[in-house]
């Protein structure tokens, strides 16, 4: 009971923080997953990989939800969406592959980066706020789509997450007006959720020091938790955004981000010291 409020908590949070920020609550699920399953004693070798993995099996939920919304409101480009879609699929499979073929601790390392390189471009963003990009250009043809598409779906899968901190600036980068973008980039989290999780599924399936109740590397008590918490709350996260200042908001997330990203580095930086 104590563990499943944990879960409860991390749902909550990540919830409330997808939708105060509006990302994807896998920047927030996969290092909180990461420090539940050490307390858990689960095995460092494999805590990463279940963090992600289960990350992207709760996308998977949410973002069913958050597609309905922005398609009833017209928003997402079914054509982008289709284009992107068979790379997605293949990067993201390949994404859970590469991932299980890590050790725990350069996973964390390459999370803990991440993190850093996300907090710094929001920064960026808001200093440049308003500004289109010199370089921007339109839409690319199909199969460049198809090709960027499994770019993304295989660095989100790794990362554990919808890809919408990738997909967004791209489709902006591109001149897609930034309404369509996110939403469009909500309809991509779905394909690259559903394969990354399978992927990961089948590469960790049998792995002798899962614990029970896992399917290959998901945690289905973690991954129900989570689910039953996150979306009422990522529309309390959305209420609450408008009444605050949306700049402030995502310089405080920022700074969390740079927390997560210096703590994962900072207790694997061994690897960095050779």
């Amino acid at each position: 009971m104590e563990t499943l409020l944990i879960y409860l908590l991390v749902g909550a949070a990540a919830g409330t923080i997808a939708g105060l920020f509006g990302v994807g609550g896998g920047l927030i699920i996969v290092p909180a997953l990461v420090l539940v399953f050490t307390a858990m004693g689960i095995a460092p070798e494999i805590l990463t990989h279940m963090a992600v993995a289960t990350s992207l099996a709760t996308i998977v939920i949410t973002s069913l939800s958050s597609i309905r919304t922005h398609h009833l409101k017209g928003a997402v480009d079914w054509s982008i969406f289709l284009s992107m879609t068979p790379g997605i699929l293949l990067g993201s499979w390949l994404g859970g592959v590469t991932a299980h073929l890590l050790p725990g601790a350069w996973l964390q390392l390459l999370i803990g980066v991440f993190a850093l390189v996300i907090a710094a471009r929001m920064w960026l963003a808001g200093l440049r706020r308003g500004q289109l990009p010199d370089d921007a250009s339109g839409l690319p043809s199909a199969p460049l789509l198809a090709g960027v598409g499994g770019i993304i779906g295989w660095a989100s899968a790794i990362f554990g997450i919808g890809g919408g901190s990738l997909t967004v600036p791209f489709l902006s980068r591109c001149r897609v007006q930034m309404q369509r973008a996110v939403a469009t980039s909500a309809a991509c989290g779905l394909p690259i959720a559903v394969a990354g999780a399978i992927s990961f599924a089948v590469q960790g399936w049998g792995y002798e020091l899962l614990p029970r109740w896992s399917s290959g590397y998901i945690y289905w008590p973690a991954f129900f938790g989570i689910v039953l918490a996150s979306t009422p709350f990522a529309r309390f996260g959305a209420n609450l955004a408008h009444r605050l200042s949306p700049q402030l908001l995502k310089n405080c997330f920022a700074g969390l981000l740079c927390v997560i990203g210096l703590r994962f580095i900072w207790l694997n930086a061994g690897l960095l010291l050779g």
